[in-house]
């Protein structure tokens, strides 16, 4: 049995769970099968793909003491390598999210089946008319999650977010989501927020509502701007692997400056073929199972 606790976003990662897009895109001809029908914005290119995924999973593996890798399997598809979104960890184990995008409904499965051989419980499911992804749940502490009302996460999900947690968790903030570009385009709560400290995150306030942004600034919590131009290159998107320890793809140099002026390490990998035509960042690459 391994050691597991997500009820954080910016801890010191000691396990985490990734898929390499050589086990979940497996090949050129298999992502020229699926990008369109999984509303890509454009066609990844598989072997530029697997470059930026080794430089991405060097510093992962550099920084946190366990990566377990998720095998090949017959179920999932491209977005498989996104494994942040089709699980979520507390305390006393996983649950298992329902997807709110249908070609991804497989994901919790092949998760499912690789924590029970690791040892670690799982807490419970979302089921039908329920739907959660793990984009749209962030941690504000341990006590206190905000959850996106979006095209991906609906009310009924959150509902028994709340049975599963009880006992788990003092209160879970619901937060509506704009429309934005409609159902086939991913927006997740953490497409407008990063935490990379407990009092410290990376925002794109343009799409957040007052009420949440507010709740921002009631807690104490400092946001770094993401200007409009690094927004569609995932300057929002932005993993903290430690306390104001974080990692984000290349490029976004103005708000690299900004969290290097707020004492931020900043690591960068390439992220074109492997993030930013998959819709997914580093964020999304990644399921911290043990934060402490």
């Amino acid at each position: 049995m391994i050691g597991y606790n997500g009820q954080s976003e910016t801890g010191r990662i000691e396990s985490i769970l990734m898929k390499s897009p050589a086990r979940a895109w497996l090949g050129q001809e298999n992502v020229n099968r699926q990008w369109q029908q999984l509303h890509y914005p454009e066609k990844p290119d598989f072997e530029k793909a697997l470059i930026e995924y080794n430089q991405f999973a060097a510093i992962i593996e550099n920084n946190v003491p366990k990566v377990h890798y998720l095998p090949e399997d017959e179920i999932t598809g491209l977005d498989s390598i996104y494994t942040h979104d089709p699980v979520l960890i507390t305390k006393k184990g996983a649950i298992l999210c329902n997807m709110g995008k249908r070609e991804r409904k497989t994901e919790p499965q092949t998760i499912s089946t690789l924590f029970k051989n690791l040892g670690i419980p799982i807490l419970g499911t979302i089921e039908e008319p329920g739907t959660i992804e793990g984009g749209d749940v962030v941690w504000f502490d341990d006590n206190t999650v905000a959850v996106g009302l979006s095209h991906r996460t609906n009310g009924e999900g959150v509902a028994q977010l709340k049975n599963l947690t009880a006992g788990l968790v003092d209160e879970i903030i619901e937060v509506p989501l704009p429309h934005w570009n409609g159902p086939e385009e991913c927006l997740h709560l953490m497409s407008l927020i990063s935490p990379v400290d407990r009092n410290l995150a990376v925002v794109y306030s343009k799409l957040m509502t007052v009420p949440f942004r507010d709740l921002l600034l009631q807690k104490g919590i400092e946001m770094v701007e993401v200007p409009d131009e690094e927004y569609d290159t995932f300057g929002c998107n932005v993993l903290a692997i430690a306390p104001r320890v974080c990692v984000m793809i290349a490029g976004n140099t103005r708000t690299k400056t900004a969290l290097e002026k707020k004492g931020a390490t900043v690591y960068e990998y390439p992220g074109e073929d492997v993030s930013i035509k998959g819709g997914g960042g580093p964020t999304c690459l990644t399921r911290p199972i043990l934060r402490v």
